[in-house]
């Protein structure tokens, strides 16, 4: 009886503690971006105001950064998509010298420090002209999403039963046919995976962004730099509640997939 008893309360203990740790910023944050101010040692805000929201939605070049952030990462997993997939599908289906390397290469951009990365390539978008360009920003989340939109959909594919492709081809079914028939409703799930993760990752890119684009180009996540160094820290709250809204509806939305498991099936391609 006392170690069951020790066992509950250890759990309990144990999930209190991952509460706090967990809820209490997101419930530090909700609270700040109505606060009319919080000055220590209070341990609730001095007042209530809605006025630090419309200075965030009433302010234009924030506006301009929505807007951009909101074109910018549907446009990148369209791209990612386009040069991915078809490269996805390659891995899969076929056996070819160096398919090991390329799978391993996919996650160089992932493995150094990113900055390095990003001062490497805005050199070289410097000699192309690409620096403070769409295109150069473009390239820059692109990178960004190739380990997702690659692994993700080749583990997909390679979970399509050869034997129900066959099926199809003796049928009389084309490969297009095959293809969209067959293989890709089967795929669709990690694919959808694939997605979801490839649009967080360019909604989220900051530093790279940063470093190519501004101050021509400015997305949500580099609006948040210039936030927290000038504006009071209601306003920072009220843009990062903003800014965390595409990623959970995203999140809420493929929950089943990636609860089930797609997402760590995606990176066990044998």
């Amino acid at each position: 009886m006392i170690r069951r008893l020790t066992g509950t309360a250890l759990v309990w203990a144990t999930a209190v503690v991952l509460a706090v740790f967990i809820a209490g910023p997101l419930v530090w944050l909700a609270a700040r971006a109505f606060a009319t101010s919080w000055t220590y040692p209070n341990l609730l805000p001095d007042g209530w105001t809605l006025r630090w929201w419309s200075t965030v939605f009433e302010d234009p070049s924030l506006g301009v950064a929505v807007q951009n952030s909101l074109v910018l990462a549907p446009l990148t997993v369209l791209v990612a998509a386009v040069v991915c997939l078809p490269a996805a599908w390659a891995i899969s289906r076929i056996e070819f010298p160096g398919r090991r390397i390329v799978l391993v290469g996919l996650f160089a951009t992932n493995a150094f420090p990113k900055m390095g990365l990003f001062v490497t390539m805005s050199a070289m978008f410097t000699a192309l002209g690409l620096m403070n360009t769409v295109t150069g920003i473009l390239i820059v989340h692109v990178l960004g999403c190739v380990v997702f939109m690659t692994w993700l959909p080749a583990a997909a594919f390679s979970a399509v039963p050869r034997s129900l492709e066959e099926a199809a081809r003796d049928a009389g079914a084309g490969r297009w046919r095959t293809f969209w028939t067959v293989t890709f409703p089967i795929a669709w799930p990690g694919i959808l995976v694939a997605v979801v993760m490839s649009f967080l990752a360019s909604f989220d890119e900051a530093q790279g962004t940063y470093l190519v684009g501004a101050p021509t180009y400015m997305t949500m996540p580099t609006a948040m730099y210039s936030l927290v160094l000038n504006s009071p820290r209601q306003v920072s709250a009220v843009f990062a509640i903003a800014l965390s809204i595409p990623s959970i509806v995203l999140m809420t939305l493929a929950r089943k997939h990636i609860m089930g498991g797609r997402l760590a099936d995606g990176f066990q391609i044998r």
